[in-house]
């Protein structure tokens, strides 16, 4: 496992300055709004739950809700068990052939998978594998991002950006129907994602330092206030967003 793959390593290492992105903030507004235009969310399974910010917020939101979540990496699975107690998360690799335990199976009725494709050789196949984790009609929702690989990008270890279309096109070849894809926060979210490009290999020393300077500090306030005053669905916006859902006869050996 090369270090920029290392997941242990990353989260140790990024967590508090990544709790104070003001992406991290745009997209949990963007995925509450998704995940509110359903039905009221009763199991909702978060793929890829990282150190447990949007497990906190889920729980915040939907206090009556059941909430799981599966990652890879045992330093994000504590930090989450710490934020919410009450979540269960699953230590697993999706990008394995391997089937989820029988508690497990069919389970979500909602499911978030945010910021987690991009990081995976093999997007399409970490989709498959999570479809048997969710029910019949599961409404799913899904972040990643689009406009130019910065090198912040690759030494978190993005192997690549998308655009709508290629989000719809992935979700659609792994089984999932009912697809809308678009991009979201022309044009203050590509201001940002600029910046990160011009800073370059700067951004990946401070964030390797983990807190941010204080310019830095102020930066990410300015653009978590100007995030509230872009658009928020756009096919120009480097935020990439889609929903999709379960058909309503998943296949063998998923359950409703």
């Amino acid at each position: 496992m090369s270090q920029t793959d290392n997941w242990e390593h990353h989260w140790e290492e990024y967590e508090r300055a990544a709790a104070k992105n003001p992406a991290q903030a745009f997209r949990r507004q963007l995925i509450m709004r998704l995940l509110a235009a359903g039905d009221v969310p009763r199991r909702i399974l978060d793929i890829g739950s990282g150190t447990g910010d949007l497990l906190a917020a889920l729980r915040d939101e939907y206090p009556e809700a059941e909430l799981r979540g599966i990652e890879l990496s045992r330093a994000g699975i504590e930090s989450a068990g710490r934020k919410v107690p009450d979540a269960v998360v699953l230590q697993r690799d999706l990008t394995l052939s391997e089937p989820p335990p029988s508690e497990y199976v069919g389970w979500a009725t909602h499911a978030v998978c945010s910021e987690v494709l991009e990081h995976v050789d093999d997007p399409r196949h970490l989709l498959e594998a999570s479809r048997a984790f969710l029910a019949p009609r599961c409404r799913l929702v899904v972040t990643v991002p689009g406009g130019p690989i910065t090198a912040y990008d690759r030494h978190i270890g993005h192997r690549r950006h998308f655009r709508p279309d290629d989000l719809a096109d992935l979700l659609r070849g792994a089984g999932f129907e009912r697809i809308r894809a678009t991009g979201a926060g022309f044009p203050v979210f590509n201001l940002y994602r600029l910046l990160m490009w011009v800073l370059g290999a700067r951004l990946v020393d401070v964030a390797g330092a983990g807190e941010p300077s204080g310019p830095a500090r102020a930066a990410m306030s300015a653009f978590a206030l100007l995030l509230r005053l872009g658009s928020r669905w756009s096919p120009r916006g480097w935020q990439i967003v889609a929903v999709a859902h379960v058909p309503d006869s998943p296949g063998p050996g998923v359950r409703g």
